[in-house]
């Protein structure tokens, strides 16, 4: 059924709920010429077939009969425009409030477009100023992310919003409609733009943090395919409908032309979305079970990484909210709840994939997060490789650098080496405080002498 069709049958029942309440309020107001004149014929018509009495609230609001016939002739005699004119003036007459979410819309799209601006813009600051890391392709797609959500947000704030975005559909007038489903356009194809370049972004941060033969060929497979699946649906929502501009005028039933199944668009996109999420979170964890490290640091590197999975829940939560809208006849105002969690979706998406560059920053404004850390896990290490007694008592001083060199001439790193031979020294440097337990570290003293 087509989207005019629906909205016809929709806001017919809508209508005659409406009008029957208003006309049990008074029945003297509101006037019959305050409606359209194809409602003003349904409601003399129902009146007429003698179904209930003008004054009859209860049998105005309730009976089926007088319903079925006055929905039936509002979606056959009436277009949708005209429809809408009869609800909002029956609303008006009943005393309804006008619902609005504009503002809260607005006031959300402005704090999360500075947040995810702050977040892109430490991390270029500090990567090009104090890092000598150069910048990666997963940077740039960063970038490329957070460039595309500009105009996302200034269409939200001066485009949808103040056109009757979180409002009745009813209460808008047929332009301000129009103006919406236009920019809601636009607004799709930004966002099937940018919810591929946050995957792509992290995709390649896993390339260059994996360089595993078998683990870099699997991630180059995703990040191709979800850059032909990103563009696909692209394409897909570009030449959605013929023409291009039936998307926007599609609405009101009066214009002729054809479009796909948005619905199914737009649930398939978010489908291979989630999965994609799930599967991109499963590459880093099932490579940390070759990782040498100790079992809480890997507990850590898996929180760090699973933090993406709130994108994943914003993903179905969003899907939900899709769902509601495609059975919906008031899309403007269910259409609020998709255009804020596509938001939220993308903004978050970016502030997941800048958090490791963010850690970087934190830990070199507070070195406590990383020595005490290091310290702890150093010390665990010792103690369970130790059956000697623990030392504690004096309070650590300020952390020290040392190097130690031991000779290892038995060590199998020489039996390769061909007579005369060459001594083998090695050298390590530590980062120790006077409470770690160097005793249980076997080193010997180095031997200057030797060549």
């Amino acid at each position: 059924m087509g989207l005019q069709h629906r909205l016809t049958l929709g806001l017919g029942v809508f209508v005659s709920f409406f009008i029957s309440a208003a006309l049990a309020r008074d029945a003297d107001s509101p006037s019959l010429s305050e409606y359209p004149d194809c409602a003003a014929e349904c409601i003399a018509d129902a009146l007429q077939g003698g179904f209930c009495a003008p004054s009859n609230q209860t049998c105005l609001c309730t009976d089926q009969g007088f319903q079925q016939n006055l929905t039936t002739c509002v979606s056959a005699g009436c277009t949708i425009p005209e429809a809408l004119a009869a609800q909002n003036s029956s609303l008006a007459a009943c005393g309804a409030p006008i619902r609005d979410r504009a503002q809260q819309f607005v006031h959300l799209t402005n704090a999360l477009a500075i947040i995810t601006g702050v977040f892109v813009a430490v991390r270029f600051g500090y990567k090009m100023i104090v890092s000598t890391v150069r910048l990666g392709i997963d940077d740039w797609l960063v970038l490329a992310s957070m460039l595309s959500f500009v105009p996302t947000a200034v269409i939200t704030v001066y485009g949808t919003t103040p056109n009757g975005l979180g409002k009745d559909i009813w209460t808008l007038t047929p332009s301000s409609i129009t103006a919406i489903t236009r920019f809601c356009y636009f607004l799709g194809i930004l966002y099937f733009v940018q919810i591929a370049f946050v995957k792509l972004s992290i995709i390649s941060f896993y390339i260059r943090i994996f360089p595993a033969q078998e683990t870099q060929r699997l991630l180059w497979g995703t990040f191709i395919f979800t850059s032909v699946w990103g563009f696909a649906f692209v394409l897909v929502d570009i030449f959605s409908c013929r023409p291009i501009s039936y998307f926007w005028h599609q609405w009101d039933g009066l214009h002729e032309g054809t479009c796909t199944d948005s619905n199914a668009t737009l649930w398939s996109h978010a489908s291979f979305s989630v999965a994609l999420d799930f599967w991109i979170l499963a590459v880093p964890l099932w490579q940390l079970r070759s990782l040498q490290l100790h079992w809480k640091k890997k507990l850590s590197v898996a929180i760090m990484f699973s933090v993406g999975t709130l994108v994943t829940i914003v993903s179905i939560v969003r899907f939900q909210a899709l769902v509601h809208y495609g059975k919906s006849m008031n899309k403007t105002w269910e259409l609020y709840n998709v255009s804020i969690w596509s938001t939220i979706e993308i903004t978050v998406g970016i502030i997941c994939a800048c958090l490791p560059t963010i850690r970087v920053v934190l830990v070199r404004i507070f070195p406590i997060l990383s020595t005490a850390s290091a310290q702890h896990s150093r010390g665990n290490q010792y103690n369970e490789q130790s059956n000697g007694p623990q030392h504690t008592g004096s309070r650590a001083r300020a952390q020290t650098v040392a190097t130690v060199s031991a000779d290892r001439p038995n060590s199998e790193e020489e039996h390769d080496v061909e007579a005369p031979g060459i001594i083998f020294h090695k050298t390590y440097r530590l980062r120790y405080s006077e409470s770690d337990e160097i005793a249980l570290v076997p080193l010997r003293p180095h031997e200057e002498g030797k060549q």
